[in-house]
């Protein structure tokens, strides 16, 4: 698998996704914003989660601009894979990826912790690793992560199985305890927490690990 890893000015998780795919088996490309295009064969691209742009107007909103954002666009359009964590969510969402916005916590606070996570039973391959209701410690960093779309959206995504991860306590607000999502193909993941923190013994657990283990094992044969 190849996995290109997008760097926004203010990003600050970029070498943890890329040493989460690494650690997976998945070779890696770090692409600069300004970047018109992708690397050649590229399999996987991740978006990661920090402030990008110190998170001016909406958070995600002037790196959803970046030249190479339409590059992914059009990765995605064409049945690539997507993974937005955090920051990387709320880029998603600016790029039109993915329904929804990411609001100001409820609490107005920044918070960063471990939660706790429930796998949905959503067909995606981000879940390979995972098994639906099983429950997951992955930690959260962030002061904009209250999800929210209005009733039909969310009546979408659940008749369509896009939910990916909820939060078993809900700790920013979001909208029926969305802690994830996936588009119609099951092929872009945005989500909150941060699985990239929690990818091996060092970290305090290796709950993340799966994910990125699961990716390689669906996509490297493909």
């Amino acid at each position: 698998m190849h996995a290109a890893v997008i760097v926004f000015p203010g990003s600050n998780c970029d070498r943890d996704l890329a040493v989460a795919f690494e650690r997976a088996g998945a070779k890696v490309s770090m692409v600069w914003h300004k970047d018109t295009d992708l690397p050649d064969g590229v399999d996987m691209v991740g978006i990661p989660g920090g402030f990008s742009f110190g998170d001016y107007l909406r958070c995600g909103a002037i790196a959803a601009n970046s030249p190479i954002c339409r590059s992914v666009v059009a990765h995605a359009e064409r049945g690539g894979y997507v993974l937005g964590i955090c920051n990387g969510f709320q880029v998603l969402t600016e790029t039109g990826l993915l329904p929804g916005a990411l609001r100001r916590n409820a609490n107005l606070k920044y918070i960063c912790k471990p939660v706790g996570l429930r796998v949905e039973d959503c067909d995606t391959v981000f879940l390979r690793g995972y098994k639906p209701g099983q429950l997951i410690t992955v930690p959260i960093a962030h002061h904009d992560g209250n999800y929210y779309l209005d009733d039909a959206k969310l009546a979408q995504l659940r008749d369509e199985g896009r939910i990916a991860f909820t939060y078993v306590s809900n700790p920013n607000g979001s909208v029926a305890d969305i802690a994830g999502v996936v588009s119609r193909n099951g092929r872009v993941l945005g989500m909150m927490p941060h699985p990239e923190r929690m990818a091996e013994p060092a970290h305090g657990g290796t709950d993340g690990k799966a994910m990125f283990d699961g990716l390689l094992d669906a996509l490297a044969p493909a």
